[in-house]
């Protein structure tokens, strides 16, 4: 446990921002599973819309620091290319 008051007070705020991290990471992981239920459902009017939710959700996620460039590049692109990909 912290002794001083900033280390106190440090504990508070860090409590709050891994909680706002984990509601960014939870909807983001949600979001893409949605798009891939619906590729192997093979719905393309529903992927293309879950794709497009997902992709809103990661971004919020990579301008919030919660996840990294190259993870938000290399995911946005493989879950478009799925979509795409469907007959």
């Amino acid at each position: 446990m912290p002794n001083m008051k900033n280390a106190k007070k440090a504990v508070k705020t860090i409590e709050k921002k891994r909680i706002i991290n984990n509601n960014y990471k939870a909807s983001m992981k949600t979001a893409i599973k949605n798009v891939e239920k619906a590729v192997l459902s093979k719905d393309k009017d529903k992927a293309a819309e879950a794709l497009k939710i997902a992709i809103k959700r990661i971004d919020k996620a990579g301008s919030a620091k919660v996840v990294t460039n190259n993870f938000v590049a290399r995911n946005k692109s493989r879950l478009t290319k799925k979509v795409s990909d469907m007959k």
